[in-house]
């Protein structure tokens, strides 16, 4: 047969030609997007685990490290669906070279950084350069891998984001506690250079690129209120606490509610002059889709307290290194995995709603029996200790985080799926850096300053359990908010594997973008 007949081959016989060769290239940029994807999420986990290292080793101030997550969360939230779009309309693989470019020159910057303040704004852009890769991965898979092919595609991605998640903070307390070259925390960020240089160069080879018939237009004005809103509020959560809480912070907290409403008011005017604002207002009609995007926010909040919190208290209340800080943490990550799968495959299914409910509830035990340890044992308290409440939380935790977007979208009208899984992406990002910014208010507000030698631990595992009182709060609001999803959301066909993928990937591959009648809603 020759490489111009279209004959098909037998079923038994393996593609050849140009066939096998597209096959081939396929198969590579499935490789090179999926390891973005894990490079993305290792270095938020990553991050974690070292951040006392970084701020003993830097002289970092408590609001500097909290800025050093939060900072990378807020600009990731702000581009999601703008890079999402950028790619619809200039090309996927183009704005994945850039965004994966300047996340590797975004961490070089990072891993050289000179001061806290460098390191910070490093983190921004990292961020920001990650909004523009992680929308482009789901929408190459779409547009490179038939339907038929998807379901063994995503499969590999649910094990990618598990490796990742497990893999994070153990690589993070490896490659701190090695010390290699006397860099202390920094290999932490320039182990994505050589992975980030090998994913450019070859995803220029075989990544195919791909536009979207309709992109929506960019919505620059409300990204700009969007960041500009949740600055005023972040930024005076952080700072307030140490420069006494002065009266020019409580004035941007409350002008931040200005500037959402005149993004409220912006977003109807550009909906109706354009059709593609940045929030598609007319999805909170939908009572499921409101209820779902407090669900989101309000759960970003509390992970974002509690994992800060956590290390901190590790690492600096109980004096743990970070290798035995990274170790402890390995349970809480096999129960997430593990209840996650349960969940979507035989547990919604049958019971819905409920599943969510109870994942709440399981959750909030597990925290409450934290507290009760941390009490309990004071500065004794052992890894071993440790791990029953860990399995517990991440339980509950995996009962939410799997089933939980299609739960959110099961009522949207199909037109604005994309819409809305960008949306939600975005909110739950938003959520985490609040979280992160009230920090300063639930932890490092009573723990006290100057402290010495002897007071750190105890002031540290006392800020620990009132933080955690914090988290059993948010788990109970998620509980009531939860009351207003549908009791049994309806399974999109070939959205599904797509949707428990994308909610743990933060990505949309649509990005805003609403998807015609004939393609799958992948969800994100």
């Amino acid at each position: 047969m020759t490489s111009t007949e279209t004959t098909p081959s037998s079923p038994a016989e393996p593609p050849q030609g140009p066939a096998a060769a597209a096959d081939r290239r396929r198969w590579f940029a499935l490789a090179i997007v999926m390891t973005a994807a894990f490079m993305d999420l290792v270095d938020v986990t990553i991050v974690n685990i070292a951040i006392p290292s970084i701020q003993r080793d830097e002289g970092a101030s408590f609001s500097q490290i909290q800025w050093i997550t939060a900072g990378y969360a807020l600009a990731f939230a702000a581009g999601l669906i703008t890079g999402g779009r950028l790619g619809d309309i200039h090309g996927r693989k183009r704005l994945f070279l850039v965004g994966i470019g300047g996340f590797t020159i975004a961490s070089a910057l990072c891993g050289f950084a000179a001061n806290p303040e460098m390191l910070v704004a490093s983190r921004i852009l990292q961020g920001g350069m990650a909004a523009l890769m992680v929308p482009q991965v789901l929408s190459i898979v779409h547009a490179t891998f038939p339907a038929h092919e998807r379901g063994k595609v995503f499969g590999l991605f649910g094990a990618i984001v598990g490796l990742g998640a497990v893999s994070g903070p153990l690589l993070g307390a490896l490659l701190t506690e090695w010390n290699l070259f006397g860099l202390e925390w920094r290999p932490i960020f320039l182990i994505n250079l050589p992975v980030g240089i090998a994913a450019l160069i070859l995803g220029r080879r075989f990544i195919s690129e791909s536009k979207a018939p309709k992109a929506l237009k960019l919505d620059l004005v409300g990204v700009a209120l969007v960041t500009l809103g949740l600055l005023m509020l972040l930024y005076p959560l952080t700072r307030g606490r140490e420069l006494g809480w002065p009266l020019w912070g409580y004035m941007s907290m409350g002008g931040a509610l200005l500037v959402f409403a005149a993004l409220v008011a912006f977003e109807r005017r550009k909906a109706a002059r354009d059709g593609s604002p940045l929030v598609e207002l007319s999805l909170f009609k939908v009572k499921s889709f409101a209820a779902g995007i407090a669900v989101q926010t309000v759960f970003g909040v509390g992970l974002g307290i509690f994992f800060l919190v956590w290390t901190l208290y590790m690492q600096v209340g109980l004096g743990w290194r970070p290798l035995r800080a990274g170790l402890t943490g390995v349970p809480f990550s096999i129960a997430v995995s593990a209840a996650a799968g349960m969940s979507v495959q035989l547990l919604v299914p049958r019971f819905g709603r409920k599943v969510l409910q109870a994942g709440a509830l399981i959750m909030a035990a597990g925290v409450l029996l934290y507290i009760w340890e941390s009490e309990r044992y004071g500065l004794s308290i052992a890894s071993w200790q440790m791990a029953l409440p860990l399995v517990v939380m991440g339980a509950g935790m995996g009962f939410i985080v799997a089933p939980l977007t299609d739960a959110v979208l099961s009522e949207v009208p199909r037109e604005h799926s994309g819409s809305a899984s960008g949306l939600i992406n975005t909110v739950q990002q938003m959520g985490n850096a609040l979280g992160l910014g009230l920090v300063s208010v639930v932890f490092f507000g009573q723990i006290g300053d100057h402290l010495t030698q002897a007071q750190v631990g105890p002031a540290f595992v006392n800020g620990f359990q009132h933080a955690l009182g914090w988290v059993v709060a948010v788990m109970v609001a998620i509980f009531l908010l939860m009351f207003a999803l549908p009791k049994r959301p309806a399974q999109h066909v070939e959205g599904a594997q797509d949707t428990a993928v994308g909610e743990q990937e933060s990505a949309n591959p649509a990005a805003g973008a609403p998807l015609s009648d004939s393609e799958p809603a992948l969800t994100g």
